[in-house]
């Protein structure tokens, strides 16, 4: 059963990335401009130079032919040339995604270790006071656009407090090399350097834009943590435990604790790639160098290539993310698999 429905969901995966892969194939005849130059890269490139780029990119062949090339230059990591930089769009990729990835991360765990206690104890004083305060702030939170947010933070601490700096991921003052590219790794990777003033100062970077990518994941788990516990709750074996004379601190943490945050940790993996979209807006308005703002700066310079390989990264990163989240629930609740094969 389990071989089966691992087949079923890889079949899914090939299928979704051939479609994405299609799309972002389909993309360089849909925009605007020469076609050698949305492939490549190249900008006026010379006779002998369009030669080479047609018959390197088989532009004088079938789509079939260029769609399998296009395959074969993907894995091959050849991405094209950014128009605005003149550098490999697969190299930007690779060292940008991880300042996306780190935000979204730690963003995440935020998200867990405050909206999941906090779900518990909503669905533990359901109806008393507790609650309703919960699910206030939790409503407020979801309504709450992140770039509203963002901006009402950076004047409240940034301009008006000078708490936390505005932007970018570490001060000028510090030189610190890019090993893995997650910049609190790498200051550890170095030993901590000028006495560990460059951790602190990456994490006042990170403390602003963390809580705002956090706050719309958080509110979703409070909300998702709290319909589980009560749902949990009202089953008849909690029913029996309680008769038994159990408290209701022993029901939760004994009893319905385990069984409610099954759903929830595939809700986790599905907010972790809501994040990677929601990461672009909060990347932009705090200067984060990852590869939302990459992106979005290629939108602004009409960068073709890069838009094509940055779409590319951050809708494969969605689709493996949502897969592993499947995948990982799946595994946790063989109930799932059942009524995945249509049993009962």
């Amino acid at each position: 059963m389990l071989f089966e429905y691992l087949l079923r969901r890889l079949s899914l995966l090939l299928f979704m990335i051939f479609t994405l892969t299609v799309f972002t194939f389909s993309l360089s005849y849909m925009f605007p401009g020469e076609l050698l130059t949305n492939v490549s890269g190249q900008m006026n490139p010379s006779f002998t130079q369009s030669q080479q780029l047609t018959e390197k990119y088989h532009l004088n062949e079938g789509v079939i032919v260029q769609y399998l090339a296009f395959l074969q230059r993907i894995l091959q990591g050849d991405w094209g040339v950014s128009l605005s930089s003149g550098q490999s769009v697969f190299d930007h990729v690779v060292k940008l995604f991880p300042a996306t990835l780190e935000l979204c991360v730690y963003a995440l765990l935020v998200s867990i270790f405050v909206g999941i206690p906090a779900g518990i104890i909503a669905s533990a004083y359901h109806k008393r006071w507790p609650e309703k305060v919960i699910n206030s702030l939790s409503l407020l939170g979801f309504s709450v656009p992140i770039f509203w947010l963002a901006l009402l933070l950076i004047m409240v601490f940034c301009l008006g407090l000078g708490l936390f700096p505005m932007s970018g991921r570490i001060g000028l003052l510090y030189e610190v090399e890019p090993i893995s590219n997650f910049i609190l790794l790498d200051i550890v990777l170095q030993g901590f350097p000028y006495q560990g003033l460059a951790f602190v100062d990456a994490l006042h970077h990170l403390a602003l834009p963390t809580i705002v990518l956090a706050m719309y994941p958080t509110t979703v788990l409070i909300r998702f943590t709290r319909d589980s516990m009560l749902d949990v709750l009202e089953q008849n074996y909690i029913k029996t435990a309680r008769a038994k004379g159990l408290n209701r601190r022993q029901l939760i943490m004994h009893h319905a604790l385990r069984n409610a945050l099954l759903p929830v940790i595939k809700q986790i993996g599905l907010q972790f790639s809501t994040l990677i979209t929601l990461a672009m807006i909060t990347e932009v308005i705090f200067s984060w160098p990852g590869v939302g703002r990459w992106l979005i700066d290629s939108i602004y310079q009409r960068d073709y290539p890069a838009i094509q390989g940055g779409l590319l990264a951050v809708s494969m990163f969605v689709i493996l993310a949502n897969m592993l989240a499947e995948f990982s629930h799946t595994l946790l609740d063989p109930l799932s698999r059942n009524q995945a094969h249509g049993k009962v």
